[in-house]
């Protein structure tokens, strides 16, 4: 499919490369996307407290990913958006992580 779009990230990757692979290659591909609705799947185990995540993002990272996307889908999308929350398995990084992506939402 041409609407699938990989930016991996070395293990251990935190913030700043989470925040280019972002800002130079999704947020440019959603964009041009031209999308009716924009949906987010929250998930949060990329948290640098997660177990099982093999990322070191915060809830500043989470926060800003967030206000990108919203931003696009004001732009492209009348400010259409849903999101819905995934994973994380630490339960204070994640109600972190959580608060910082609601609030956001909140804010866009």
């Amino acid at each position: 499919f041409d609407n699938i779009i990989n930016a991996p990230l070395a293990t251990g990757a935190g913030g700043e490369a989470f925040r280019r692979a972002w800002g130079e290659i999704l947020l440019p591909a959603l964009s041009d996307f031209d999308p009716d609705c924009v949906i987010i799947s929250a998930g949060f185990d990329a948290h640098y407290a997660d177990p099982v995540g093999r990322l070191k993002l915060d809830e500043a990272d989470f926060s800003w990913v967030t206000t990108e996307i919203a931003a696009i889908a004001k732009d492209k999308a009348g400010g259409r958006l849903v999101s819905v929350l995934e994973g994380g398995y630490d339960l204070a990084a994640l109600a972190a992580s959580a608060a910082a992506h609601v609030k956001a939402l909140i804010a866009a």
